[in-house]
């Protein structure tokens, strides 16, 4: 059996497996790994190449920087400015969807879910408002938020890391010039019409997610230290290139600061990091790195050419990507979505002669509108229950979003990167 043979059956198994989540992500990601090695597609040393990827270092440092705004309760803080300013159940929508958008651009997005969740239970108790009517907007906000900046998801850099293969890369807010109208986009809709969708589910309060953690006892200079370390840390990413210092040192020396002034703890700091996303991660890109190698990449890319015809448009081309994106996201991890996805889309461009660059915001754009089911991302499970929703809730309010997002996507991308741009 030839390798481009063995490497396409592992990444049959991956899609089969991201899909079904009979197992952990990070476990399938991991078997596809070895198996590139036993099968002997790649040596260790490339199988391994994507664990020691810089941008692994950058996650880690900022699953820690993120863990100190949270463990301080300066996050918490933050998502209940939310009742300073709205009253009516439309405001508070919009407040609850701005604060996370915002929130999740620079934290973890499912993160960011995870400590407003309670702040939004607690606010909807107060309120009197239902809970089913909060929720799900904060969720949908916290993935429109993760394209705001290089940061914001992983999937972003994944996509980051294919392009640094050969040669380019996004900028620090590059996501954010379709991810910002998206959010906009969003939250204008549900302001106006996306409300009238939202399921009204009156639950009886059982306790769960009532309170959230106390923080009372956390010194207020330690809230405050987390915080301006954060900014600090994401003004030297976006001026990386004029101070001189990548992005992932400037996430370590954050991260370094927060233990030595024990904002975090180090077994706080420890428990922060997402290993998931770590193994995901690392393990796929040696999935990406068998593509290319046994040149399984070109042979998908030129399946999916000779579908679209040789002579098909760059907005085709951009469709078919982005909806591919889309469609699959929702039904499996949006991570593992943009992981599988990335080497694929590349193998395309490469042999379309498309922009490298152009592709891969398609397919991250298209594979953040995890909307529609409450497998897409791990936040929108997280309030299955809190919310009291059923999988056709998610269908009603989702897919409006996201036939909202396609068309502002299939608008902007065409203009700010088109497939073909010396056409």
């Amino acid at each position: 059996m030839s390798p481009a043979v063995i490497t396409l059956l592992f990444l049959g198994f991956a899609v089969v497996m991201f899909v079904m989540e009979k197992i952990p992500l990070a476990i399938t990601s991991m078997i596809v790994c070895i198996g590139l090695i036993v099968t002997k597609v790649l040596t260790p040393r490339e199988a391994f190449n994507g664990f020691v990827n810089s941008n692994v270092i950058l996650f880690v440092a900022m699953f820690i920087v993120g863990g100190a705004l949270f463990e301080t309760g300066m996050a918490n803080k933050i998502g209940g400015l939310v009742t300073n300013f709205a009253k009516s159940e439309r405001q508070l929508i919009v407040a609850i969807m701005v604060i996370t958008g915002v929130m999740s651009g620079v934290l973890s997005n499912t993160g960011t879910a995870a400590v407003l969740i309670p702040v939004v239970i607690g606010i909807a108790a107060k309120s009197g408002f239902s809970r089913s009517r909060l929720l799900m907007p904060l969720v949908f906000a916290a993935a429109m938020g993760g394209n705001l900046t290089l940061i914001g998801a992983p999937g972003n850099m994944i996509a980051q890391s294919a392009l640094q293969e050969i040669g380019l890369e996004f900028g620090f807010f590059e996501y954010s010039l379709v991810g910002l109208p998206i959010l906009v986009v969003g939250i204008i809709f549900f302001a106006f019409f996306g409300y009238r969708l939202l399921p009204n589910t009156h639950l009886k309060d059982d306790g769960a997610f009532q309170e959230g953690k106390d923080y009372s006892h956390v010194p207020k200079w330690k809230q405050k230290l987390s915080l301006v370390i954060l900014c600090a840390t994401i003004i030297a990413m976006i001026f990386e290139k004029a101070i001189g210092i990548p992005l992932y040192v400037s996430g370590c020396i954050g991260a370094i600061v927060l233990i030595l002034c024990k904002v975090i703890s180090e077994n706080d700091a420890y428990k922060s990091i997402d290993m998931q996303t770590i193994f995901l991660f690392g393990g796929t890109l040696a999935l990406a790195a068998a593509l290319d190698k046994t040149g399984a990449g070109k042979i998908i890319a030129d399946g999916a050419i000779g579908f679209l015809g040789e002579n098909a448009s760059p907005f085709a081309l951009l469709v078919v990507v982005f909806l591919i994106s889309a469609i699959l996201t929702n039904f499996m991890s949006n991570t593992a979505t943009t992981a599988l996805l990335v080497p694929i889309s590349l193998s395309i461009a490469t042999g379309m002669g498309a922009d490298p660059r152009a592709v891969l915001m398609a397919t991250v754009i298209g594979g953040s509108c995890a909307y529609a089911t409450p497998i897409g991302m791990p936040a929108n499970t997280m309030v299955l229950s809190a919310g009291g929703y059923r999988f056709r809730d998610y269908m009603k309010a989702g897919l409006p979003l996201i036939v909202c997002s396609t068309i502002v996507s299939l608008i902007l991308l065409p203009i700010l990167f088109p497939f073909f741009p010396n056409k």
